[in-house]
């Protein structure tokens, strides 16, 4: 477990080397808005979340092995409640959030960082 990364993933420096290639300059893990967006432009009021599959609770609701156990199941829970909790105080502080999920970038890495740069223009 002290393996796992709550910052900087994988999936997240291949995000913000492509953003940086293309010359689009972001604030990473941006700790003064609320959840700690994993990119932000805040003069823009712009946040982007890149939720792993597993601990944000991609479909969470089939994974029944998940839900029985009695430390994961209410981890999980309590993981999704957060982060929708974050996203509605963003919302309405005035910020625009998009959510990216991990599999969507794996499978699709071009179509993913397309949406991002679209978003943050």
């Amino acid at each position: 477990m002290s393996k796992i990364r709550s910052q900087n993933t994988h999936i997240e420096i291949l995000v913000f080397r492509a953003l940086r290639k293309r010359k689009i300059y972001i604030q990473k893990h941006y700790k003064k808005a609320i959840g700690n967006p994993d990119i932000a432009l805040p003069r823009k009021r712009k946040a982007i979340f890149i939720d792993g599959d597993f601990w944000h609770g991609w479909k969470y609701i089939s994974i029944s092995r998940i839900r029985r156990n009695a430390y994961w199941g209410p981890k999980i829970a309590g993981n999704i409640r957060r982060d929708r909790r974050n996203r509605l105080r963003l919302k309405k502080d005035g910020w625009e959030v998009l959510r990216v999920w991990e599999h969507d970038i794996e499978k699709n890495f071009d179509k993913s960082l397309t949406k991002i740069i679209s978003f943050l223009r």
